[in-house]
């Protein structure tokens, strides 16, 4: 992943964090989990964080596979 042009995906709790990890990298989609940035609020301490032109497919990929999240945030 590049250093610019990141997002972050805000999930329910860490098994939907675990759940859209799989289903991103069953696809060739680069993600990486990591802790939820101070500046944000979420249920959950993890977050993924995926590249800002990603976004739109991740939404739609994470929705229709059922994973929980609040927001994606770019960064």
């Amino acid at each position: 992943m590049s250093e610019c042009g990141h997002a972050v995906v805000l999930v329910d709790s860490t098994s939907h964090a675990l759940r859209a990890e799989k289903v991103l990298n069953e696809l060739g989609i680069p993600n990486k989990l990591i802790p939820v940035p101070r500046h944000l609020s979420s249920d959950c301490g993890v977050c993924l964080r995926i590249e800002r032109r990603d976004e739109e497919q991740v939404r739609a990929l994470l929705q229709g596979a059922g994973v929980g999240f609040s927001a994606i945030h770019p960064m």
